[in-house]
């Protein structure tokens, strides 16, 4: 029985699908380019499963529990990166990062400097081709030089991003930002939460001489989470895009970002064989993000008027109900790809 038992744990390790009894945490700085630190924080299965504490906590969200700094537990992972949105930060989808470390994979995010909550420098935001930049750095970083490089499967590598991480992962992918594109499409369909935010984005100019393709080689798939700024991609890099891609959309309208104009058009352009296209009807472009806790609509309201929309659904279901759906579907993706 105990040779069983041990075999079924090997060969879901091996696979890259074992449950962890813990997760556990860590955080830490990258300092490779002196003007822009990356803040990182990676999520992976722990052989300790104490002491625990709750991370990405407070009065309008909840968290999730870890083991900070938690011996990994021994194998070989997939590795999942994933990219928050604009003005967003790593706390968005820790609820991924955690479920996702559960189920066997190490998982890293970063705060964007120029586009966190914590960072918002013109300066920096304005440098568009740094996101994606970052994201690469960071793997750099986990492939060679952090203290979990023993325990990931180098060759299983999947990018995820919600709203402008989406588009940052796009990307990764191959999709070629097309400036002239982009000014065209928001003349007769401008929207205060995409085509306004061009200019403080850098998204009007070109990519600095040096800089080539942000195709990054080493990720296998992408996972986007009802992006932003898709039709800044070129419609003939996304008809030529060979990386499986997940598309994850919002049905419920916000206002001022239809998933038609976003997500539908990476999935108009980008070949069926390559993508899979899931819009969600009862989901709102914030329910990717952390679960909100009773009152916290108040809450944020009080704080800064307007943000209590982050923690609106569409109703049918729960946000955790539509988390758990959600996790289904890209580890059914990861796994397929």
């Amino acid at each position: 029985m105990k040779i069983y038992v041990s075999l079924v744990f090997w060969l879901l390790s091996c696979c890259g699908y074992a449950v962890a009894s813990s997760v556990g945490f860590d955080q830490t700085i990258l300092y490779g380019e002196s003007d822009r630190p990356l803040k990182v924080s990676v999520w992976y299965p722990s052989k300790d499963v104490f002491p625990t504490e709750k991370v990405a906590e407070n009065l309008a969200f909840f968290g999730t529990k870890v083991v900070r700094i938690g011996t990994p537990l021994s194998g070989q992972y997939p590795l999942v990166v994933i990219s928050h949105g604009y003005r967003g930060n790593w706390r968005n989808q820790n609820w991924l990062a955690t479920k996702l470390a559960h189920d066997g994979y190490v998982v890293a995010a970063l705060d964007h400097p120029g586009t966190t909550s914590f960072d918002h420098s013109p300066m920096a935001a304005a440098k568009w081709w740094k996101r994606p930049k970052d994201i690469s750095r960071l793997l750099d970083w986990l492939l060679d030089d952090s203290n979990l490089t023993p325990y990931i499967d180098p060759t299983n590598i999947t990018a995820i991003g919600h709203s402008l991480g989406g588009w940052t992962v796009m990307n990764l992918a191959g999709s070629e930002v097309d400036n002239e594109q982009l000014s065209a499409d928001c003349l007769p369909t401008p929207n205060s939460r995409v085509c306004s935010l061009t200019a403080e984005l850098g998204m009007l100019n070109d990519k600095p001489l040096g800089v080539s393709s942000l195709r990054d080689e080493r990720i296998r798939r992408v996972v986007s989470l009802d992006l932003g700024l898709a039709r800044s991609f070129s419609k003939q890099s996304l008809q030529t895009l060979t990386v499986p891609t997940l598309i994850l959309a919002a049905g419920v309208d916000i206002g001022d970002l239809p998933q038609a104009q976003e997500s539908g058009f990476l999935a108009k352009y980008i070949a069926k064989n390559k993508r899979r296209y899931i819009v969600y009807p009862d989901a709102a472009h914030f329910s990717f993000m952390q679960v909100c806790k009773p009152g916290a609509i108040e809450i944020l309201e009080e704080e800064v008027p307007g943000d209590g929309i982050i923690c609106k659904d569409g109703g049918q279901r729960s946000r955790a109900a539509l988390h758990q759906d959600m996790l289904q579907k890209i580890l059914a993706f990861i796994r397929s790809t």
